[in-house]
């Protein structure tokens, strides 16, 4: 009997003689030992610089270790005695406010200016570069330094109060009250990578959405909440794990702001900031080391909130919701 090719396509998986692997040629296996070559520094660097450091550092978690002597074994005790310590609950309670303060209102900062580039402003260009400037230099001490500046008690916010008749000589920095607000306003300040991924996002939504919206009558804010947002909840839903991860992380801002010192009150004692002042300031490093693997998990326990969550409202297009 002839094997047609529609009967050996019919033939189960079983039946099917399975082909042998094509063997490479000399000069395919020249190719990939160049391109692990110029891999390997890649390696090098990630297994030297980021996995040796990080395995480093959940050992000496474990440890009683100053910096200068040997690690010392302890044990859990690191892991208990942070959780008896004022401070470090103090330091969780400041980086959460941080965290779900900060984080939503850029976002909503971000997408408002990107909705109103989007209407289609002359110069685009240049606005998109000059709203995104804050993003490359928030992080920096130098503008840090100037945060400072500018909410002390003879800076440009209070200057600019007494113009309009709002006489405060108090300096924000300064007060338990609103030293970490300044720091939230600083961080909302930096919008321009959140505000440029949303700006991408709107001008791929088709202008049919919008035309066939207005002939039932719909406005702009029912075009917001029916077509825009749930359209672009994937590039939210992005935006909003970058920034947080970033947000649990924030450091010199804090450090800067307040000195090294967490802010009157340590009402700034950022996580980080209190992770800096046992592993460097006090030699505790093995206490340090334990508070940074707390902290690792805290994100990937938000993170994976944030995941199962998106489920109910980050909406594709091609999975039929």
């Amino acid at each position: 009997m002839t094997v047609t090719p529609a009967m050996t396509r019919s033939r189960p998986l079983s039946e099917r003689v399975p082909r042998k692997p094509r063997r490479m040629s000399s000069a395919e296996k020249k190719e990939n030992l160049a391109a692990h070559l110029f891999l390997l520094p890649w390696f090098l660097g990630i297994i030297i610089f980021t996995a040796g450091p990080v395995l480093g550092s959940l050992y000496l978690s474990f440890t009683n270790y100053n910096l200068i002597g040997t690690p010392a074994w302890v044990g859990l005790r690191n892991y208990l005695t942070m959780f008896h310590d004022p401070q470090w609950w103090n330091s969780v309670r400041v980086t959460l406010l941080y965290v779900f303060f900060s984080v939503p209102l850029k976002l909503i900062f971000a997408m408002a200016i990107a909705l109103l580039l989007k209407q289609g402003l002359r110069g685009l260009g240049l606005f998109r570069a000059i709203y995104y400037v804050p993003s490359l230099l928030g992080g920096s001490v130098a503008i840090a330094l100037l945060w400072r500046q500018i909410f002390n008690s003879d800076g440009v916010v209070n200057q600019a109060l007494g113009f309009i008749g709002i006489h405060i000589s108090i300096s924000w920095i300064s007060t338990p009250e609103y030293a970490l607000p300044t720091l939230i306003i600083l961080a909302i300040w930096q919008f321009g990578s959140p505000m440029l991924i949303f700006l991408a996002g709107l001008k791929q939504i088709p202008q049919e959405y919008y035309e066939a919206a207005s002939t039932d009558g719909s406005g702009p804010w029912r075009n917001f909440f029916s077509i825009t947002l749930p359209l672009i909840t994937p590039l939210v839903f992005f935006n909003l794990i970058l920034q947080m991860v970033g947000a649990f992380q924030a450091f010199t801002p804090a450090f800067v702001v307040s000195g090294g010192s967490g802010g009157p009150l340590d009402s700034t004692l950022f996580y980080t900031l209190y992770v800096y002042q046992q592993g460097f300031g006090y030699l505790q490093m093995g206490y340090a080391s334990a508070m940074s693997w707390i902290l690792l998990v805290a994100i990937g326990v938000f993170s994976v909130i944030a995941f199962l969550s998106s489920r109910y409202w980050v909406f594709y297009q091609d999975d039929g919701r």
